[in-house]
């Protein structure tokens, strides 16, 4: 491999001699003060990948690699440094040190990636010279839908060595919707012993004619967040889970009627939901509610270290408070104006309790309306708008517009992509992607802490769906988020399908399914069953 087949590109690399740098079994590690997760990740994974033992050595030594943190440099970036003799990394922090060896893996080739070693006595020479990089933003991650189709837990803990593997450092975690619940609430049991499980499931868009007639669901135990959380942590990823209200929960309300608006509808005949959509069962706005719901993250808030903490907040249809007694008493009561102020008070309400105990609340953009919370910071998935506005008062931003970042929608408009869902983005589309807009001054575009890719998985009914929707574009989006790059029409689409030539026999040997070049394999078609395609180009809003 060579420095101009990394993904993401740095910022800088360069060969400094024609000689490279062989790692075999008298290879040492030193790892100095810091960077313990970097010395026991290249011993478990990479030693493992090239059947090599990386013993402890001293510092310094002849044939040995390095790890240092180094308090010159910004806390995520890092410089490596090959020469015949020895590899250095050099980081800002534990996480930069650890990124470095991210890109020492690539220049290794292929045969890092894999789970044990294929080729007994091969050399693996590392290309000698200098790479120094920094990212780009802070925020840099992949939402994962695990409640319209349940990824079991070693099949999560393999995403986040995917997201390591692409220098992302952000694992949002969508835990509950209408379709199920799947986190382990120990006070409220029926979250999920009835809220994890529903008894068949649309195939297809929601208009299709096609069910799975048998049971999907499942769950995980505290236990497993608690290990997702720490494997995370040793990748140094942070895990924001999240928690929808006050729309999305009808799974919360079939487990628990009274958390619905019981003076409008039987909340006692719903049942977990077995379609994809807006659903108009939505929580209702009473004291009971909060105090079921500060329950929740009373846990979740154990379960999870990180300081942000998503609350959804999106597609929260005002139907049933409209027409609900208790509802509009509520409204009266908090001198609110309407059902959007209504909402508004309930994500109020939750902000202002995860700020007491020291954690950030962040929502989808349909929390602007009615008011947004003092410390609200807001995931922008509409399109650009409602992080421009967030932006322009003040509040930090995710961005993360359907149009661009959606890996549901579908990557080519042939006829043999599998369940056609959204417009049409494509490799080279996710790489043009900007997430920072022009019309932000420059003090304004500092609230956009970072951007992500968000996965929905209503036509993902396994995990090898997952790969083929997220993969390859994972690769370019992972290149926007990490690096400074030029606008999207003067980006160099062609060196980075020239790198990805290098990328994918990384992705063969990682095991992931995605979309070859050329289209869907057989087996990854879906023929006859219902999508919805969108023609044309997306709005840019």
């Amino acid at each position: 491999m060579t420095f101009g087949q990394l993904i993401p590109a740095p910022a800088r690399a360069e060969a400094t001699q024609s000689s490279s740098f062989v790692i075999d079994a008298a290879t040492t590690l030193y790892g100095g003060p810091g960077t313990a997760t970097t010395e026991r990740w290249l011993r478990t994974t990479l030693g493992a990948a090239l059947g090599l033992p990386l013993p402890g050595g001293t510092e310094g030594a002849d044939n040995s690699l390095s790890l240092y943190v180094d308090g010159s440099l910004e806390p995520e970036a890092y410089r490596l440094t090959v020469d015949a003799d020895r590899v250095e990394i050099r980081g800002g922090s534990g996480a930069g040190v650890f990124w470095g060896a991210q890109t020492l893996r690539q220049l290794i080739g292929p045969d890092a990636f894999r789970r044990a070693r294929v080729r007994p006595g091969a050399e693996h020479p590392v290309p000698a010279g200098v790479v120094e990089d920094a990212p780009r933003f802070g925020w840099r991650g992949m939402m994962l839908d695990v409640a319209r189709h349940f990824m079991p837990k070693d099949g999560v803990l393999r995403y986040l060595d995917l997201l390591a593997a692409h220098k992302l450092n952000v694992f949002h975690f969508h835990l509950t919707d209408d379709q199920g619940w799947r986190v382990e609430i120990k006070r409220h049991p029926e979250l999920t012993e009835t809220g994890s499980w529903r008894s068949r499931t649309k195939w297809g868009h929601r208009a299709s004619p096609l069910w799975e007639e048998r049971p999907h669901g499942g769950y995980y135990t505290q236990d497993d967040i608690r290990e997702i959380v720490a494997y995370a942590d040793s990748l140094h990823i942070a895990v924001v889970p999240e928690i929808e209200i006050p729309g999305h929960s009808q799974a919360a309300i079939s487990a628990y009627p009274h958390l619905g608006n019981t003076d409008v509808v039987d909340t006692g005949a719903l049942t977990v939901w077995d379609t994809w959509g807006v659903n108009p069962n939505v929580l209702a706005p009473t004291e009971d509610v909060l105090r079921f719901y500060e329950g929740v993250f009373e846990e979740v808030l154990d379960l999870f270290p990180s300081t942000f903490i998503h609350v959804g907040g999106d597609e929260c249809p005002k139907d049933q408070w409209k027409a609900s007694a208790t509802a509009q008493a509520r409204i009266k009561e908090l001198g609110v104006e309407d059902e959007k102020g209504l909402q508004s008070w309930f994500i109020r309400h939750f902000d202002s309790w995860l700020t007491a105990r020291g954690r950030r609340l962040i929502g989808w953009d349909e929390i602007l309306e009615g008011g947004l919370a003092e410390g609200a910071t807001v995931s922008s998935w509409r399109g650009y708008r409602g992080g421009i506005a967030a932006a322009k008062s003040g509040h930090d931003v995710v961005m993360c517009p359907e149009q661009h970042v959606y890996l549901d929608h579908r990557q080519d408009g042939g006829p043999d992509e599998p369940v056609p869902i959204g417009f049409v983005r494509t490799l080279e589309d996710v790489y043009r992607f900007e997430p920072v807009p022009a019309e932000l001054t420059e003090e304004e575009a500092a609230h956009v802490i970072g951007t992500q890719a968000n996965v929905w998985t209503e036509v993902m009914e396994h995990q090898g769906r997952v790969d083929y929707q997220v993969f390859p574009r994972l690769a370019a989006f992972c290149e926007v988020a990490w690096r400074r790059l030029p606008v999207p029409a003067e980006r160099d689409y062609a060196d980075f399908e020239r790198r990805m030539a290098a990328h994918y026999p990384r992705l063969d040997a990682l095991g992931v399914d995605y979309r070859p070049p050329t289209g869907p394999l057989p087996r990854q078609q879906r023929p006859g069953v219902l999508g919805r395609p969108i023609e044309g180009a997306p709005p840019n809003v």
